[in-house]
């Protein structure tokens, strides 16, 4: 495992650094993939589905046609390979997706059916606004939970569950048969919701005079230049995907969204195509967020000891697998927490509807859990008569312990340690000065993963070369959706090489010039990425060793002049670079980290010897306000703490934190995409609740460094951990303002549910 330690002060590691990427967007002078423009630009509009389910019987395109500026209807025939299939469970089982224009049965409203290019953006719109399709209207199923039944109707031939995931720990069944055990059963569901990011689905495309298919497109994910070039049944090394600085993802951009339709077109028409979704477009029938369905049986004893859990989760996949194996599969091992349970039973299933798909979120199926099981912990609490925060301390895993999937935990958990600066920071609950408020305070302690699942084998590659100017270059295929992932890797190499930030200069996101690095998503890029930089700065070092013929160790870097001192010898970066030249000894390294990886998982048996690499731990806490009279809550304070490993940038880690949070907030509290029948009831910005500025506590965030992450120098991931604990810390914060009695068991945690539970 790639690690290191931190060399003599100056130090970048753990320092406050602020971004170049931050002071460009400030500035203005980022170009989004919206924004690129080339001479002679065509523009590409996708034409949809207007029914969930139904058969096309025939597309009328002529009417294209008749719009001054349109110049090409493509539809399925003209696409070389019109499906694409993978396999999302890493066991090795392919999955056929979706197809790249639908020219048979549509199975969601709002799924491709073709495409129009035209001249001007406005002329491709009224282009496919001209064209219309003939159907034979089928029925459609959109409950998860009637699609389970034996005789529902079948979204595909192969049966509505996508993939169901086991976890087994000890003998449920036998422990439960204690009469003197005290046992609760409740259900929670969390919502369809919209990633909702600044920037668009967006890119363009062109073919070079060589003939590669290029795309500069908003994307986590360089290696769909792979799916495109079988889609066109090109060679790989035809298709070059580039990757500018992402205006959010959250991992709604790590499926295929402009892609396949740049590619085609541009091939087709062997022109630049340019094309860019509409708020409407991304709100109705983009990829979601799963809506879960979970059911937790709880056995105690009288005394407070958990003895079993039984886990039931269904999650609506939408029309098409996607990523729906692997976010069912992360809800299964997470499933009970942070908890030690002697006894365990999961079943989790993903399972195909007439909705829209659902597929990567940020949080990847450990939010949604999180709602489940730290309600259904305060509500045992609640049940034995005890204290929710003792009851949780009582159960809390510890760095040895064998979770539920079997694996042992072997880095630390400070849960108690997060749990602890969370109740200081809250302090006592105030009191209400209106008689018609309710004041609540509640808490969530969270795992969630980072990394890959071990058996996808993981590897992330990186380049790193002294110029002779002393500066440093690094190349490495990392798409920046926003974290900071660039500038992170930055300051692992300028740390591990000792030269001044500025003097390191990054080339990412582009398939054909940067070694590939794998998509952001997952929290792997710090874990990957990060230590694949470690890596390659450590064999660096090792060639420049060899060149002076001296142990780094005993060289002292002034970094401001560029100078290493060693026992009377004084050397410039640059100097050093001519001494290796001359030694026809090039100061370049290309290297590969490999993560953590393992067996695939036995489904039967339910466990392990591991799922991911490593957890990141936490605790939030929520202040809430809640009025009587109209069910609003109001956030007055919330609190967030986690144990990051090391904060490589506590800036960095703070802002993660900070979006996370307010990115929860919306999901507990007010977001909600609404379907009725398969038709998106909240297509515009001005029907889909997300909150303002305005409504926005102020949050602070508490960063704690237990130096016992996979990282490099030992870090954790931070992106997706950060929004996990947000909605259980409301809804039991809800909970405790309204009393025992009450309680909003589904997301949103609206005004309107909550008066409808208070009059009851």
């Amino acid at each position: 495992m790639a690690s290191h330690v931190l060399d003599s002060q100056p130090s970048l590691i753990g320092k406050g650094v602020i971004r170049e990427d931050v002071r460009k967007k400030i500035a203005g002078h980022v170009l989004y993939s919206g924004d690129w423009v080339m001479p002679g630009m065509l523009y590409a509009k996708l034409v949809r589905a207007l029914y969930p389910h139904a058969k096309i019987k025939k597309i009328h395109s002529q009417g294209a046609y008749d719009v001054m500026g349109v110049l090409r209807v493509i539809e399925a025939k003209d696409v070389p390979v019109n499906q694409f299939y993978d396999d999302p469970t890493g066991l090795g089982e392919k999955i056929r997706q979706h197809k790249v224009f639908q020219d048979d049965e549509v199975k969601y409203a709002g799924e491709p059916i073709c495409l129009v290019i035209a001249k001007t953006p406005e002329a491709a719109e009224k282009g496919a606004e001209a064209i219309w399709a003939d159907y034979d209207i089928l029925p459609s199923i959109h409950d998860p939970l009637q699609a389970l039944k034996e005789d529902s109707l079948l979204v595909h031939p192969v049966g509505n569950t996508v993939v169901q995931w086991n976890v087994h720990k000890g003998n449920a069944e036998v422990a439960i048969k204690d009469p003197q055990l005290v046992h609760i059963s409740r259900t929670y569901r969390t919502q369809f919701v919209d990633h909702l990011y600044l920037e668009p689905e967006s890119g363009v495309g062109w073919v070079d005079n060589d003939g590669t298919v290029t795309l500069r497109c908003a994307t986590q994910v360089l290696e769909h230049y792979r799916d495109i070039a079988r889609m066109l049944n090109l060679s790989e090394n035809r298709v070059r995907v580039i990757c500018p600085y992402v205006g959010g993802g959250f991992g709604g951009k790590e499926d295929m969204t402009v892609e396949p339709y740049l590619a085609i077109a541009a091939w087709i028409t062997k022109k630049p195509v340019k094309m860019v979704w509409s708020r409407q477009e991304s709100l109705q029938a983009r990829p979601k967020r799963h809506p879960f369905i979970m059911t937790y049986d709880v056995w105690a004893k009288s005394s407070g000891e958990l003895v079993a859990m039984k886990v039931d989760i269904v999650g609506d996949a939408g029309a098409y697998a996607l990523l729906s194996p692997r976010v069912l599969f992360a809800a299964a091992v997470v499933a009970t927490g942070p908890y030690r349970i002697d006894n365990v039973d999961v079943k989790s299933r993903a399972v195909y509807t007439h909705n829209v798909p659902t597929s990567a979120f940020r949080g990847f199926g450990a939010m949604q859990m999180a709602f489940g099981y730290e309600q259904i912990m305060e509500e045992m609490a609640q049940e034995l008569g005890m204290d929710a925060v003792e009851f949780r301390r009582r159960h809390f895993i510890h760095k040895g312990d064998t979770l539920a999937t079997g694996e042992i935990q072997d880095t630390a958990v400070w849960l108690n340690q997060t749990l602890d600066k969370v109740l200081d920071e809250l302090g006592d609950r105030p009191v209400a000065t209106d008689l018609s408020k309710r004041i609540g305070w509640g808490i969530a302690c969270t795992m969630q993963p980072y990394g890959r699942t071990v058996w996808f084998h993981d590897h992330a590659s990186c380049w790193l070369n002294l110029e002779s100017d002393g500066s440093v270059v690094l190349r490495i295929g990392v798409p920046d959706i926003g974290g900071g992932q660039q500038a992170s890797l930055c300051q692992i190499a300028a740390e591990i090489l000792q030269v001044p930030l500025e003097d390191v200069h990054p080339y990412y996101g582009d398939s054909a010039l940067t070694p590939l690095a794998g998509g952001t998503f997952a929290t792997r890029q710090l874990y990957m990425s990060g230590n694949a930089v470690v890596k390659a700065a450590q064999e660096l070092r090792e060639k420049i060793e060899q060149v002076l013929k001296i142990t780094w160790g005993d060289l002292t870097w002034q970094w401001e002049k560029g100078m290493a001192c060693s026992s009377g010898l004084r050397i410039s970066r640059s100097a050093i670079y001519e001494a290796a030249n001359v030694l026809h000894y090039p100061l370049s390294v290309h290297t590969t980290f490999h993560a953590q990886s393992g067996k695939t998982y036995d489904n039967e048996e339910g466990r392990a010897v591991k799922t991911f690499p490593d957890f990141t731990f936490g605790c939030h806490g929520a202040l809430v306000e809640v009025d009587e009279q109209t069910g609003r809550v109001k956030v007055l304070k919330y609190v967030a703490s986690h144990d990051v490993g090391v904060a490589i940038n506590p800036l960095s880690v703070e802002g993660q934190i900070h979006g996370g949070v307010v990115q929860g907030l919306g999901y507990a509290l007010s977001e909600e995409v609404i379907y009725e029948e398969g038709q998106c009831r909240t297509a515009l910005l001005s029907q889909y609740m997300a909150p303002t500025a305005e409504e926005m506590p102020n949050i602070t965030a508490i960063v704690l460094e237990s130096h016992e992450g996979k990282g490099p120098f030992h870090a954790r991931g931070i992106g997706e951990p950060a929004i996990s604990p947000v909605a259980p810390a409301i809804a039991n914060a809800v909970a405790n303002a309204l009393g025992p009695s009450v309680r909003v068991r589904t997301l949103p945690i609206t005004a309107e549910k909550i008066w409808r539970e208070l009059s009851r």
